[in-house]
């Protein structure tokens, strides 16, 4: 595996792991199962794990910090965590939060269920604009220097919210959903970014599985998968954005890989402060994954994938009004 720089003194691997579906959005559970994923991940070159409080809510640190525990892999590990949405178990239904006095409590308790003395990135899951951005990264900016954090990041905010928080602690790497069918980043948010030397974290690299090709029915998703009520997925969005996956389909034919690799390698070409952080639960698909880092696109493998899509239109939000709460704020 790779490795990559998303801020001066922060390298991690080219991909890292999101590890959210292990808990909750993506069907039931199998803790056996996801230890088994995280340990293959990990022998495989992958040592940034990605996580968050609200991920089960609480179930997801709660399971890194057992695979910590037995694997004895915690050194060689960069584990980043969030804070800031606020759900109770069992409802899709959030609030936000990232007052200096939640950002502390909800930093002290990610350290105890994940049984670590430092959280290696911890980002603002999402901004509530009714708090202030400063205020936060005062607070977060006493954590680092008590230890509690080394890095801190930032999820789905403007370009201005950026520059704002940045002015008063660095900002290591900004986390937003970004993939062939999701590049509303690339107009202000990368270009903030790189002119910061702000690392990218691209969430959904695959568009929640959709641009692997396996989902060609919306009638397909089982019970307790976000996917069945998200906008892209209902079944007239998705006959339509199914003109995208053929796109890629058609370069992972002619290179001899998965759908899912071309989309993969395409946001690896992006450049190099880019890590990726495509999830799973399926060792298959983990390795897979993993693959997509030795998957080379040329330029002309490039620019016929934004020919093409640059003629076809997204259909649907990203999310549904709930879930929008917080983004690009």
């Amino acid at each position: 595996m790779k490795r990559r720089k998303l801020s001066e003194g922060f390298e991690v691997s080219a991909l890292g792991l999101g590890c959210m579906g292990m808990s909750e959005f993506y069907g039931p559970r199998d803790d056996e199962t996801s230890l088994k994923v995280l340990g293959e991940a990990v022998s495989r070159g992958v040592d940034f794990l990605d996580t968050a409080d609200m991920y089960g809510p609480h179930h997801n640190e709660e399971l890194l910090g057992h695979f910590l525990s037995q694997s004895g892999t915690r050194a060689q590990l960069k584990i980043a965590t969030k804070f800031g949405i606020v759900r109770k178990p069992g409802e899709y239904a959030r609030s936000l939060d990232m007052s200096p006095a939640y950002a502390r409590r909800a930093c002290e308790a990610s350290l105890k269920r994940l049984g670590v003395e430092r959280i290696d990135l911890y980002y603002v899951h999402r901004v509530n604009s009714n708090q202030d951005i400063e205020d936060t990264m005062g607070e977060l900016s006493r954590l680092v220097e008590e230890g509690k954090i080394d890095r801190i990041g930032l999820c789905e905010v403007s370009a201005a919210t950026l520059r704002r928080a940045h002015a008063v602690h660095p900002v290591t790497a900004l986390q937003t959903e970004y993939s062939l069918w999701s590049r509303g980043v690339e107009a202000e948010i990368l270009p903030a970014c790189r002119e910061l030397g702000i690392g990218f974290v691209p969430y959904s690299p695959l568009g929640r599985g959709f641009l692997t090709g396996r989902f060609q029915q919306a009638e397909k998703f089982g019970d307790g998968d976000s996917r069945s009520f998200l906008p892209r997925f209902q079944e007239t969005a998705l006959r339509q954005n199914m003109r995208i996956v053929e796109a890629v389909q058609t370069i992972a034919h002619q290179k001899g890989c998965t759908s899912g690799q071309v989309a993969l390698a395409w946001l690896l070409a992006q450049g190099d402060d880019i890590v990726p952080i495509p999830g799973t639960k399926r060792l298959s698909y983990l390795i897979e994954n993993v693959a997509a880092s030795s998957v080379n696109l040329t330029a002309s493998d490039l620019q016929t994938l934004d020919d093409i899509l640059s003629t076809i239109p997204v259909t649907g939000e990203r999310y549904t009004e709930e879930g929008m709460k917080g983004v690009n704020a």
